[in-house]
């Protein structure tokens, strides 16, 4: 039976005006409430968004698809990876995920009853390309067809990432991101897709988390988290020296930009497309104008890999003066074809790298330790900062500029369990949404042009190298049935979005 709200799930969490999501009429007083958001309170209307903001959910395709070899798709870097013993706990694997290859109608229907009014999904490269280039796999292409239909049909707007760490294995094996036949692949791929979607898809993200593919993927990365070393390596598995490293992250970037560059050529007109980076910033430690300015300067020279020549066109002097001979090699052509003018940028938001007072010496900003003591989400690696949905975007823009902004990812693990009555009360994922979604309202109120979030995930999923270990959705997923059952948190999220305000 496909996932939907019963009346008595609704009514024992949120009370009368969320019966809206059974088949009976509503009671006067929540009928009242749906056309007078301020009944929530007097200061309700003073936490609403703009007009037409998306409240969205995300998703990546070797998450939560499943069907791993099946209708032609060839293999991908996460098949071989997480069929290598000893890299994913408990010996998990993507092979069935959430099964929502085949159960992708119940899912839309599902994030339709949860007020969802936004998409974000991944395309599996493999699955349209089974050897990455080449002729490509029709059944591939007629599955994200359907599956934008059906979101067309349920009102919900599709976002379409190209690439969310699936790399086909063919190419891994001439060489992966270390090839700049990669990059040209990638291009080709991106124009396929847009050229058969974007009659219906307008959105396009090319690449997902720049840093994680190139750094997490081919060296591994560490973090202090709560005086612990918490370290994070995931497919391909690779551990690069810094010049072989560079030049994984220039690749990423040119494919970045013929990613664009292609779905301009073959995409319709009014098609929109940008990055969705992890982005690296700073924590002003006091909001003065001369800390904010110590978190700008921080923040850019944090992303001098990825978002800084993306968004100027150019690397930055004192990156390659620094790299000295494990600098990437380029060539000027390559620089204006990275620095390809972008609709919107996406930013995934999580935690901040830094938390910096202002200095005077250089480089203008010093960082601070995070006391071994500050909070954490339930990840090992997930420091608790909600300050951060408000401070990314606004220092993407005070640097950049760009036209709009999505946050792309956000949101949190817990120790999700189904209690005795059959829901999932996921209160510290109610308190992480209600908290980070006001900063970003802090963010739409002074003009930053934050146009959408998408909370991560949609449904609990194949969570990388924590396997099934580890549940973000506000949707749980019961992995040896695949039944879905909505969470507190997403009891809370369609109220949110039906008000367009934070609850």
């Amino acid at each position: 039976m496909p996932a939907r709200f019963t009346r008595r799930q609704f009514s024992s969490l949120t009370g009368s005006a969320a019966l809206a999501a059974s088949n009976g009429p509503l009671p006067a007083a929540a009928q009242a409430s749906r056309t007078e958001p301020h009944a929530v309170g007097p200061k309700t209307e003073a936490r609403t968004f703009p007009p037409g903001f998306y409240w969205g959910v995300a998703t990546a395709a070797y998450q939560i698809e499943g069907a791993w070899d099946e209708d032609g798709k060839g293999p991908s870097i996460w098949d071989t990876f997480s069929h290598t013993p000893g890299k994913i706990r408990n010996g998990d694997t993507g092979d069935v995920a959430v099964d929502h290859y085949h159960r992708y109608k119940e899912d839309v229907r599902m994030m339709k009853d949860m007020g969802v009014n936004a998409y974000r999904f991944s395309i599996s490269w493999p699955r349209i390309f089974p050897n990455g280039v080449g002729q490509p796999n029709q059944k591939g292409l007629d599955f994200y067809n359907r599956l934008v239909d059906e979101l067309k049909a349920a009102d919900i707007e599709p976002f379409a990432t190209l690439y969310h760490w699936d790399l086909p294995q063919a190419l891994q094996d001439k060489g992966g991101w270390q090839s700049r036949d990669t990059s040209q692949a990638f291009g080709a791929y991106a124009g396929y897709v847009a050229e058969h979607l974007s009659d219906r898809v307008k959105h396009f993200f090319t690449i997902n988390e720049f840093q994680q593919l190139a750094d997490t993927g081919h060296r591994g990365v560490e973090l202090r988290i709560q005086g612990k070393t918490v370290r994070l390596h995931i497919a391909p598995g690779l551990t690069l020296e810094e010049g072989p490293l560079n030049q994984v992250r220039h690749h990423a970037i040119l494919a970045h930009g013929l990613a664009v560059q292609a779905i301009r050529a073959k995409g319709r007109p009014d098609t929109k497309v940008g990055p969705a980076e992890n982005i690296p910033h700073a924590l002003p430690a006091i909001e003065t104008s001369e800390h904010v300015k110590a978190a700008e300067t921080a923040t850019r020279a944090l992303n001098v890999h990825f978002l800084g020549p993306m968004l100027e066109g150019r690397y930055d002097d004192a990156y390659l003066k620094a790299a000295g001979k494990d600098a990437p090699k380029f060539t000027d052509d390559e620089m204006k074809v990275i620095g390809s003018p972008l609709d919107f940028v996406g930013i995934n938001v999580y935690i901040p790298s830094l938390l910096v007072v202002a200095s005077d010496r250089p480089p203008g900003y010093r960082a601070v330790p995070f006391n071994d003591s500050h909070p954490k989400m339930f990840s090992s690696w997930h420091r608790l900062d909600p300050e951060c949905q408000y401070w990314a975007p606004r220092l993407l823009n005070s640097i950049w500029k760009p036209k709009e902004i999505y946050i792309t990812e956000n949101g949190c693990a817990a120790s999700d369990v189904v209690a005795a009555d059959g829901n999932v009360y996921d209160s510290d994922r109610l308190m992480y949404l209600r908290n980070g979604m006001m900063h970003q309202q802090r963010a739409t109120a002074e003009g930053i042009p934050l146009k959408g979030n998408f909370v991560w995930s949609a449904m609990d999923n194949f969570e990388w190298t924590d396997g099934y270990g580890t549940r973000f959705g506000i949707a749980y997923v019961d992995f040896e049935t695949q039944k879905r059952t909505p969470k507190l948190s997403a009891q809370w999220f369609r109220e949110a979005a039906r008000r367009n305000a934070v609850v």
